[in-house]
């Protein structure tokens, strides 16, 4: 028999649980992740709004999935030039409401890249890394940023919508940190640190 408490619980309880399970389980790079982790796991206990209901900037603070594609033959990334934020960044969008981040990875990367979604074995369908961010610009707000890994080859990648992109491009993880930060979302540099990390000690074990 259900308990009272289950029978009660809401889509948006379930929403915040399942949040707090994905923010729970990524283990912080820096001093920083640890700190966006602990800001992000308030935000979603404290009941503010979660998912964006309005462009560009309602409510303040909102969710998104990133997804960042790695040619793991090549050892390449897929950074595209987001035209709006005018940087190199990781395909991605909002999470719609009630909508399971990564079914967000799921629907973006075919809306985006025209590819199906396919996560890496690094992380799986969990997110590598989480990011707090207060966007630049008119209507700016702050994004809490889940970054998924993606497998694909960068020969698969053969279309990316023009509407939300001015070019994308393949870098090597040296290559992404040669970049100037300025270019660039800025945590991809931790992004890229973490993910060389991530790699090497799956390969010792």
């Amino acid at each position: 028999m259900a308990s009272t408490d289950s029978r009660l619980s809401t889509p948006d309880d379930q929403s915040r649980a399942h949040l707090l399970e994905l923010v729970g389980a990524i283990e912080p790079w820096d001093h920083l992740e640890r700190t966006h982790l602990e800001a992000a796991t308030q935000w979603i206990v404290g009941g503010a709004p979660l998912y964006r209901v309005r462009k560009p900037d309602v409510p303040a603070t909102h969710l998104v999935s990133y997804l960042v594609v790695l040619d793991d033959t090549h050892g390449q990334l897929l950074l595209v030039a987001h035209r709006k934020a005018g940087l190199w960044l990781p395909a991605g969008g909002h999470v719609e409401p009630g909508e399971d981040p990564w079914a967000t990875v799921v629907r973006e990367c075919r809306e985006e890249l025209g590819i199906a979604a396919v996560a890496s074995p690094v992380a799986g369908e969990r997110p590598l890394f989480l990011t707090v961010t207060r966007t630049r610009g008119q209507g700016a707000h702050t994004d809490v940023s889940l970054w998924y890994l993606l497998n694909a080859g960068a020969d698969t990648v053969t279309s990316y919508d023009h509407r939300e992109f001015d070019a994308i491009r393949w870098l090597t993880d040296e290559q992404v940190l040669e970049q100037p930060e300025e270019l660039l979302d800025p945590h991809m540099h931790r992004f890229t640190r973490k993910l060389q990390h991530t790699r090497t000690r799956r390969h010792r074990t």
